[in-house]
């Protein structure tokens, strides 16, 4: 007969097909079962972080959860960092745990729903009678809340047996919400109103419109108002015409791009928080900005925000493209009083546009010339490589078809300023959202199971990338010739160095040994190139070229200078010094 485990296997599995993580006492019958009985594809990694870390990923790559599992005691409260990190970062998941008898706690147990609470993920247990049902519970409540969830199986009923698997219902997936009332219609007619007569308009979308499915509503609503556009580094891609995109606003940006950002006039804002990174710590927008926001939240999240709609964001921008269709066949544009014309495309975009104000300021400034980064020199003064010019020289070479998966530290900026991607599942940070480190080499291994065509390339400290070693086993064994990774090897923490240095503080706890990560990546079966010279990544070219399965991982060793700061950085130590 099926035990408890089984139960809570084939259950899980019926709506998730991707499973990571390390074996123990706690999750031993989960796992047999899994492997057995369902037709999830089972992921190990070298440490319970990992799991979590890899299950974050596969969401964050491919929209689907997946699921993460550990044994119980010392095996779960080395799931809380990455744990942490994916309540921060809003990523729903499921983590199959063991846990105490129900007969009460070992020496060696903890507290793990407390531990769980404490870093903001809810506990579901199963027993013998409801393993199934609860097991839907905890899949609709990530889903419905966009959380990680814990789902424990105590120690004493994991391999009791349980009878036949009873049918459960699917989990619910909440419907988009939709602006309700006469202040949401009255606030919709005033952006509306707003965009019609902006001369400068803007709009702004984050990972909530992404999420959405916002894009192409999006991309008619900026078409229809002339605006130029830009994204939170989290929603990059979102809009479809990228030749009026200024890229990521914030740390990330270009200068140039964030000085067009402070011209708008009217800036609307899509599914985005507007963090102290976005808003480049209150100075994104100028004080004469009209600024409107669009969001799921219970209310605007900066105090720049000017009038706030709860709504989704595909919903909301759709509304808004046909209020301005509508209206432009009543109402004249602009201080100059031009008419335009009612007759509509498809979409509801004036085909007139061109003779009103609308299109005007995105048409006439040089948007490509905005969005450039800094090229860098081919060495710093130092002569360690400049890490400008390497991350410029990789974007040549990378494969088009990539997921970038960023661990976090200082060099977070190369990979997001110089490394461009068509959409936002195309690039993730693990790790940023808990100001977290160490969480690279698991990332790769679950955004290889969920893109298993795509060059999956890791970007990453050497700080982060020696807190994790141990996965990098696991990366080069789960994505071998679709993986590569870049290791920023400055022998610091560069954070650190750039913001406690520069205040006199003791630097030796900041800096680490110069380390061979291209020996690491040797050790476990990976080609690893130690890079000096532009001309050393040269390599990656020829990498590039061949066959995935003619190649096997490989490792770029940069060993850059630690004097080259990142702008975001400078915005850093600018506001905290």
């Amino acid at each position: 007969m099926p035990t408890v485990s089984a139960h809570v296997a084939l259950t899980l599995a019926e709506h998730i097909d991707a499973v990571f993580g390390v074996m123990g006492n706690g999750n031993a019958y989960f796992l047999d079962a899994l492997e057995r009985q369902t037709s999830a594809e089972f992921t190990a990694v070298r440490h319970e972080q990992g799991a979590v870390v890899a299950a974050d990923a596969h969401h964050r790559a491919s929209g689907r959860i997946a699921a993460a599992t550990s044994t119980y005691g010392a095996g779960f409260t080395n799931t809380l960092t990455a744990l942490a990190e994916s309540v921060q970062a809003h990523i729903p998941l499921v983590l199959v745990v063991g846990d105490e008898p129900t007969s009460g706690p070992r020496p060696w147990d903890v507290d793990q729903i407390a531990l769980a609470s404490a870093v903001g993920a809810r506990t579901y247990t199963v027993g013998r009678a409801d393993a199934a049902a609860t097991t839907i519970i905890a899949i609709e409540h990530a889903l419905t809340y966009r959380v990680p969830v814990v789902l424990a199986i105590p120690y004493d009923v994991a391999a009791l047996e349980a009878g036949p698997v009873p049918p459960a219902p699917a989990p619910r997936i909440p419907a988009p919400v939709h602006p309700k009332g006469e202040f949401a219609e009255g606030m919709l007619d005033d952006i509306a109103l707003a965009l019609r007569d902006a001369e400068r308009p803007f709009l702004l979308a984050g990972r909530g419109a992404w999420l959405a499915g916002a894009g192409d509503a999006l991309g008619t609503l900026a078409e229809a108002t002339g605006a130029l556009t830009a994204s939170t580094a989290l929603g990059r891609g979102v809009f479809p015409a990228v030749e009026y995109d200024l890229g990521v606003t914030g740390g990330f940006g270009a200068e140039g791009a964030m000085e067009l950002v402070r011209q708008a006039d009217v800036a609307v804002v899509f599914g985005a928080s507007l963090n102290q990174f976005t808003m480049r710590f209150g100075e994104l927008f100028s004080p004469g900005t009209r600024v409107f926001q669009v969001d799921v939240a219970p209310a605007a999240t900066h105090a720049h925000v000017g009038g706030f709609v709860r709504g989704d964001a595909r919903v909301v921008a759709e509304d808004l493209v046909g209020r301005l269709s509508t209206a432009s066949a009543v109402h004249s544009f602009g201080s100059d009083e031009r008419h335009v014309a009612s007759t509509a495309t498809e979409d509801g975009v004036s085909a007139a546009r061109s003779e009103s104000v609308h299109g005007r300021w995105r048409e006439s400034v040089n948007i490509e010339a905005a969005r450039a980064h800094e090229p860098g020199d081919d060495l710093a003064p130092d002569g360690r490589l400049d890490p400008r010019s390497a991350a410029r020289r990789i974007a040549d070479l990378l494969p088009a078809d990539r997921v970038v998966v960023s661990d976090g530290g200082h060099f977070i900026g190369w990979a997001n300023m110089y490394w461009p991607v068509s959409s936002p599942d195309r690039m993730m940070m693990i790790g940023t959202a808990f100001q977290a480190i160490g969480q690279g080499w698991p990332s790769v291994v679950g955004a290889t199971r969920a893109r298993p065509e795509s060059t999956i390339v890791l970007t990453s400290g050497d700080g982060g990338g020696l807190m994790a070693i141990a996965d990098l086993e696991s990366a080069v064994r789960a994505s071998r010739g679709h993986g590569c990774a870049v290791i920023w090897n400055d022998a610091a923490y560069g954070a650190e160095v750039h913001l406690y240095g520069l205040k006199g503080l003791a630097e030796d706890p900041m800096r680490i040994p110069q380390v061979d990560f291209a020996a690491f990546a040797a050790a476990v079966g990976a080609e690893g190139v130690v890079v000096q010279t532009l001309e050393d990544l040269d390599r990656l070219a020829t990498w590039t070229a061949q066959p995935a399965d003619q190649r096997r991982f490989l490792l770029l060793d940069l060993r850059i200078s630690s004097t080259v700061i990142a702008p975001y950085q400078q915005e850093i130590i600018r506001v905290n010094s």
